[in-house]
């Protein structure tokens, strides 16, 4: 993405900027006027504050409020975990990185940066599987719900996913598994001074996407469309046997909670994708054409992704009302009272 960079500019002006003006191999730099970094900064940094502080909340007020320690919520913690260390580590440095073009950070921090980002666009799409597996014994399958999803299942299910994340991200870059085999034209032609960008080749686009996005996307898809058949089904049943529902054994239909927790979480899967999608297309795609993408549209690609963390703690607050109930319970300081924790956020 640096070399297309490179050539663009060249082409556009005669003496382009460097990041490092005295540094031999350092990478061209595009200078924005600076109402254009003004708003750039104005707005990435009120993404940044929006995610950081917003997903805070959510993992203060599972971790504090007694009513939430549940296996759903548990992995909706995790999730939160991911988005927030997406706000604190990741979105600043790409911030500083978009708006000035150049990266002013060091290369081993530049490797740190883009395996912290792999790993938690991994975690996330890999909480929200698990989310999908929690809800479809919920809803498919209620009588076996805490037997299958116990506290000790919901714990293996979030180590699982934070460790097959960290090898994942940390195995692809510090391996140096997405440049395999052309780590001499790599050197030689994409790395300059000033530039942090995750080169892949074609192999290792589309086997990371695959692996980290498509498959386990594929999955959620499917096991929520199972979901929402089998909820069609409940909701014919029970209208059809309103006056004759006396058999003992029939399967328990689904109370407002779970109902509720199911549809809120399905769109958060959606928002996801949705976000998440562009840039994987581009992602798998780029190598295959020549890396003729746009690098300002990759980078614009990207930050549509960063934007799904700062919206989930709002779609939290639009369709969950303990979310609600805690937030102005803790904006009133009685999260401090003693048994604070034992507050009841909603009628169960």
């Amino acid at each position: 993405m640096d070399l297309i960079l490179n050539l663009s500019q060249t082409g556009t002006a005669q003496n382009p900027p460097f990041c490092y003006e005295s540094l031999n191999g350092s990478c061209h730099r595009i200078v924005y006027p600076l109402q254009i970094r003004l708003s750039l900064y104005i707005f990435f940094g009120a993404m940044v504050i929006l995610t950081v502080f917003g997903n805070l909340l959510v993992i203060i007020t599972i971790f504090h409020f007694k009513q939430l320690h549940t296996s759903t919520n548990y992995l909706i913690l995790s999730l939160a975990i991911a988005d927030f260390l997406m706000g604190v580590f990741v979105m600043p440095p790409s911030m500083l990185r978009s708006v000035e073009t150049c990266w002013y950070l060091g290369n081993f921090f530049c490797k740190i940066h883009s395996s912290v980002d792999v790993m938690l666009c991994t975690a996330s799409i890999l909480n929200l599987s698990f989310i999908s597996i929690d809800r479809y014994y919920a809803v498919c399958h209620p009588l076996q719900y805490r037997s299958r999803i116990t506290p000790l299942a919901t714990g293996i299910m979030i180590a699982v996913c934070w460790s097959v994340s960290a090898v994942i991200g940390l195995g692809m870059i510090f391996l140096e598994l997405n440049i395999l085999g052309i780590e001499e034209f790599y050197y030689n032609n994409i790395v300059c001074e000033g530039g942090c960008i995750l080169f892949q080749t074609s192999a290792s686009s589309t086997v990371s996407s695959v692996l980290s996005f498509y498959i386990p996307g594929i999955i959620m898809l499917g096991i929520y469309l199972k979901i929402f058949l089998v909820a069609q089904r409940q909701a014919q049943a029970i209208q059809n046997t309103t006056n004759q529902s006396k058999t003992s054994n029939k399967q328990p239909s689904l109370s407002k909670t779970e109902k509720k927790a199911t549809k809120t979480l399905a769109i958060i899967m959606g928002v996801f994708l949705s976000f998440w999608t562009p840039f994987f297309i581009c992602n798998v795609i780029d190598p295959m054409i020549g890396y003729l993408i746009p690098p300002v549209l990759f980078d614009m690609l990207v930050w549509v992704g960063y934007l799904n963390s700062t919206c989930n703690p709002i779609v939290y607050a639009f369709f969950y009302s303990w979310f609600r109930n805690a937030f102005r319970v803790i904006l009133l300081g009685k999260v401090f009272q003693p048994d604070s924790s034992r507050m009841k956020l909603f009628s169960e």
